[in-house]
């Protein structure tokens, strides 16, 4: 089993649902991203280039984010995924979650998400 990287919490603004007004005013949402990469010899060298920097991954996750205009949260959470497993070729999976926190709903929730994990192919 490879080392995983664990992003936790990203808040950013964007345009995703279905309703009228999802489609013409940003909401927050939430996303949690683990990736697994080999990063023993970063470890050992403590150099950072032997890594994935996850600053630039959580760079990556905010435009795919904020550039994209996404009827579902699947569909958001999949490209996020689809986005980190191509930034590096050392990533060998990712796994996304992303919450939408005040969905508009008339029950009470906390919020509302999906999650999703992707491979690379051997």
């Amino acid at each position: 089993m490879s080392d995983v990287v664990e992003l936790r919490g990203l808040r950013v603004s964007a345009l995703v649902g279905v309703l009228a007004e999802e489609r013409e005013r940003e909401q927050p949402v939430v996303v949690d991203i683990d990736f697994e990469r080999p990063f023993d010899s970063a470890a050992a060298t403590d150099d950072l280039a032997r890594t994935t920097n996850y600053a630039d991954v959580l760079t990556l996750v905010q435009s795919v984010i904020v550039e994209g205009h996404f009827f579902l949260l699947e569909t958001l959470a999949r490209r996020v995924a689809q986005a980190v497993l191509d930034f590096d070729h050392a990533i060998e999976s990712v796994w996304v979650r992303a919450h939408k926190v005040r969905p508009p709903v008339p029950q009470d929730v906390a919020s509302i998400g999906v999650s999703c994990a992707l491979r690379r192919e051997s």
